[in-house]
């Protein structure tokens, strides 16, 4: 879910994460449009609308029971760490 700007409130799926910028793609969110110019005489120029890159502070991920965004924790269970959410405290994949 989008905390802040003009996409604020909706939600989408992340698709790709950026560590070294700290940006995240996420589906639906953000779209930008590219102009494209005709690459050949059957090819015509088009706009194509694409989803561009947000800071991850912008994102929080939904707790699946609360239906709310929350935080991430870890925890350890059976010698393994494991990410929680601190809503509900359930397990992430």
């Amino acid at each position: 879910m989008v905390v802040s700007g003009k996409d604020k409130g909706k939600t989408g799926t992340i698709m790709t994460v950026f560590p070294s910028t700290n940006q995240v793609v996420v589906e639906g969110i953000g779209m930008v449009k590219r102009h494209l110019r005709k690459t050949g005489p059957r090819q015509s120029g088009r706009i194509i609308e694409r989803p561009r890159a947000i800071d991850a502070s912008n994102v929080m991920f939904m707790d699946s029971e609360a239906k709310k965004p929350t935080r991430i924790g870890r925890k350890t269970e059976d010698g393994k760490n494991v990410r929680v959410t601190k809503k509900s405290g359930t397990t992430l994949k």
